[in-house]
């Protein structure tokens, strides 16, 4: 059996990343209406952007809204086939469960990243976390990936240590920044 090589990814957390968040004193939410399902500026060109040099993307998002009863398993995944058509996106893995079931997928644990590196022989080492929530880097660091923190300036995050040097404003910058540190990886690797 002839086993292919790893190659990298890049996990993307869904709202406030690719797509908007509800924004409610200062804290995110995920939209509850596929009409108010829409993506961020710059997601699709980003993803392009990624594409092109090489990565798989995946997007990795708790979703505690079905297991809350707020928003149907069928009405997420209609999001979710939005997503696919709009976007070059490999993969979608979603933790439905609220932070009271102590699963392994939900965020900050990295049960979705591991199941996709596993799914696509992904090389975890080489690859990167863009989010906007703590949880979301946390989750990174624990899988083992590079993070990149996209700062909203949450209610949450105001002032914290996220656990990462890479931090940008949004997914184009956290793009560019991921591209600046893949360069300066490999020079040092050069040297």
């Amino acid at each position: 059996m002839v086993r292919r090589a790893l190659r990298p990814a890049v996990f993307l957390d869904r709202d406030g990343v690719v797509v908007r968040s509800e924004i409610r004193d200062n804290k995110p939410y995920a939209v509850r209406k596929l009409k108010d399902f829409r993506l961020l500026p710059g997601a699709t060109k980003s993803i392009i952007q990624l594409k092109s040099l090489g990565f798989l993307i995946v997007v990795v998002t708790n979703q505690p809204d079905i297991e809350n009863g707020l928003v149907p398993a069928a009405m997420v995944e209609e999001m979710h086939q939005k997503l696919r058509q709009k976007l070059a996106i490999d993969d979608i893995k979603l933790c439905p469960h609220n932070s009271h079931a102590f699963c392994s997928c939900r965020k900050p644990e990295p049960g979705m990243l591991l199941e996709a590196a596993g799914d696509h022989e992904i090389d975890i080492s080489n690859s990167y976390m863009i989010g906007d929530r703590l949880s979301d880097v946390q989750a990174g660091l624990r899988a083992g990936c590079h993070c990149i923190f996209i700062d909203r300036r949450y209610a949450e995050t105001k002032g914290r240590e996220v656990g990462t040097e890479l931090v940008a404003t949004s997914l184009p910058d956290a793009v560019r920044k991921l591209i600046a540190h893949k360069s300066e990886l490999l020079r040092q690797d050069a040297i």
